[in-house]
């Protein structure tokens, strides 16, 4: 009788400096949450234990990216650093022109007021946080396009990314192609659980904007994780390489916004990225009122350089392999203790659906947001809530009530060990044990924008 040998897989780097961590008791921990509202954003970093808020700009930089620090160029203007960024997005992302910015969000606000007038329409493959903020401010509504299965935590569908073009076609005749000043296609999509967008989909839709003359804007924040997925789950991609696969899913889309603190491996930084001149042009003159010169976007030379080098090194697919693998492992580990999490496993975290997890909370009690409060309480473990409170309010004022009530266990790329991804999966299994007496929450502050990184929470 053959049995089949399945060899582990190691992280494709050594470490060679640590950050102590600070472990913490129970009592400390329920001073801590009460001091921050209940709400995880408002903890200070040094009462955590493992930081699993956000995968943005605490990921770990390389030896090469902390070198090339050293190589920043200052000058105010014509900075040689600006000119190896936008060699590396023009070389890796195939776009032309380039626009530094501080993070994505200020690459968003600047793409919003230059193609958003009152009244337009922007289909989207699942709304994300500041987007539709920004695309709101301009005037527009967000409209979501993504398939039925991405709002399905237990659907198995490979690429829950997809855009469906029955939903999409409707909102074309509905408004028209002039109300539509382009579509917003996310690759990896966060709010669906970083669930990716296939290729064939995206060739489709190319297609059919192209019939339309509506442009595609590419939030390319994780583009290599999607990158991975479609070579691991799309046929005809097994053989080809990380960044191959990115240049092609960018070769689809007319320009970016990009968030570079998550896939490109940067603690500050972003850019937008176009193929029009007219766009570049109006963006390069908008940029000099919100960030900084064009040459450099609200960065230090040393930001632009360290991105650079990051961007190059996310495409290797050793480095994807073992970055998603770690997620895979903390979701495998999680599901073997009965934990609900949203399938398939995404690229960036495990999403914990909170609405199964605490069945006998309602929506207007916040369960995802209870339930990162008793992870950090039980454990000093950092995650974050995408649900109800993520979702915010409507122009009316009403909540939003989305199908999925999640908690982001969002690792950062190459700062922990599997050992602790044990700790978080066991962790939250003490949790899931005595789920029964938790209750749920009320919000007593609200702030006017984007309110889960502010509001503040009371128990039930």
């Amino acid at each position: 009788m053959s049995t089949t040998y399945h060899r582990s897989w190691a992280e494709p780097y050594k470490i060679k400096m640590v950050e102590l961590l600070k472990m913490t008791t129970r009592g400390q921990r329920l001073r801590a949450i009460k001091e921050a509202g209940f709400n995880t954003f408002l903890l200070k970093s040094e009462d955590v234990y493992i930081d699993l808020l956000t995968d943005s700009g605490t990921s770990a930089m390389s030896d090469r990216q902390w070198a090339g620090l050293m190589m920043g160029d200052e000058a105010y203007a014509g900075s040689r650093n600006f000119y190896r960024l936008e060699k590396a997005v023009q070389q890796y992302y195939g776009y032309k022109y380039l626009i530094p910015t501080h993070q994505g969000r200020g690459a968003e606000n600047i793409i919003s007021k230059i193609l958003i007038k009152p009244g337009d329409v922007i289909p989207g493959n699942m709304y994300f946080t500041t987007t539709r903020l920004h695309q709101e401010l301009a005037g527009g509504t967000f409209a979501d396009i993504i398939i039925d299965e991405a709002h399905d935590p237990v659907s198995e569908h490979p690429f829950k990314g997809n855009v469906d073009f029955d939903k999409l076609d409707r909102i074309v005749k509905q408004y028209g192609a002039s109300k539509i000043p382009y579509i917003s296609i996310a690759t990896n999509v966060n709010m669906a659980g970083g669930q990716p967008i296939s290729m064939a989909n995206l060739r489709e839709l190319r297609e059919y904007t192209h019939q339309h003359g509506i442009r595609v804007i590419h939030d390319m924040t994780r583009v290599a994780e999607n990158a991975y997925f479609i070579q691991q789950r799309e046929e005809g991609f097994k053989k080809r390489h990380i960044r191959d696969i990115v240049k092609e899913i960018c070769s689809y889309t007319d320009g970016a916004t990009m968030s570079a603190k998550k896939d490109a491996l940067v603690n500050i930084g972003g850019f937008l990225a176009t193929n029009e001149w007219d766009v570049f042009e109006e963006a390069r003159n908008m940029v000099v009122v919100y960030e900084g010169l064009h040459t450099y976007g609200g960065l230090a030379g040393r930001d632009m350089e360290a991105m650079a080098i990051g961007i190059e090194e996310s495409l290797d697919d050793n480095h994807m392999h073992a970055r998603v693998g770690q997620v895979e492992y903390l979701g495998h580990k999680m599901e073997s203790f009965d934990i609900p999490i949203v399938r398939p496993v995404g690229g960036h975290g495990i999403f914990v659906d909170a609405r199964r997890f605490l069945p006998h909370l309602t929506q207007d009690e916040f369960p995802a947001q209870t339930l990162a409060a008793e992870v950090y309480l039980e454990s000093g473990i950092r995650t974050m809530e995408r649900g109800i409170v993520s979702a915010g309010r409507n122009a009316d004022g009403e909540n939003y009530y989305p199908k999925l009530e999640l908690v982001r266990f969002t690792i950062p790329r190459r700062v922990y060990t599997q050992a602790h991804m044990d700790v978080v999966a066991e962790a939250t299994q003490v949790v899931l044990k005595r789920r029964n007496r938790i209750k749920g929450m009320k919000m007593v502050y609200e702030p006017k924008y984007l309110r889960f990184f502010q509001a503040r929470f009371e128990r039930l």
